[in-house]
């Protein structure tokens, strides 16, 4: 069986706005593995390693399994979406004066790990400069593996991950500004 590996980007920073989420799923070891390697490749980068965030992961963990029911690969929803509007729906924008989130996604079939995540990650550019963008602070992770995935995945088994980057600050960053 040929193995396919797809990957995707994205980054917003914005000004706020609102919702409130409920928690996110425990990690799986994937999931804690690819945190693992990420926050070392940022050390080695001097960058801060980033926090897990429940809110994060969730909106993570409802996006993989979304994409991996409906039987598409993309950053925004199946019903248009778009990715920082699905994040802030959990990672809320309330209170703060500065809000930014950036998502790195991952198909792979049959499987994925960690180490292979990263590595094709590091390898794309745009990729690579969410990893290591050093004004992300937190971080949720979710992959999900399916038997037989419909649509774009060809009822092959598959595993998608999602990266969900994020920063929320009272203060805009200097030069920043809405």
């Amino acid at each position: 069986m040929t193995a396919v590996l797809v990957v995707c980007v994205a980054a917003l920073a914005l000004p706020a706005l609102a919702v409130s989420a409920p928690g996110a799923p425990a990690q799986t070891s994937l999931e804690s593995g690819v945190l693992t390697q990420l926050n070392a490749i940022r050390r080695t980068h001097g960058l801060v390693p980033l926090t897990a965030n429940a809110r994060l992961a969730a909106a993570a963990a409802q996006h993989v399994q979304e994409m991996a029911t409906d039987g598409y690969f993309a950053h925004n929803s199946v019903d248009g979406t778009s990715f920082w509007r699905r994040i802030g729906r959990w990672y809320t924008q309330a209170h703060y004066s500065y809000w930014s989130v950036g998502e790195n996604l991952l198909w792979s079939s049959p499987d994925v790990d960690a180490a292979g995540a990263l590595r094709l990650w590091m390898q794309s550019p745009e990729h690579r400069a969410n990893i290591l963008a050093p004004r992300w602070r937190e971080i949720g992770i979710a992959s999900v593996h399916v038997a037989a995935a419909p649509g774009i995945y060809g009822s092959r088994p598959v595993t998608i991950v999602a990266t969900d980057f994020g920063v929320r600050k009272r203060e805009y960053p200097s030069g920043a500004r809405p």
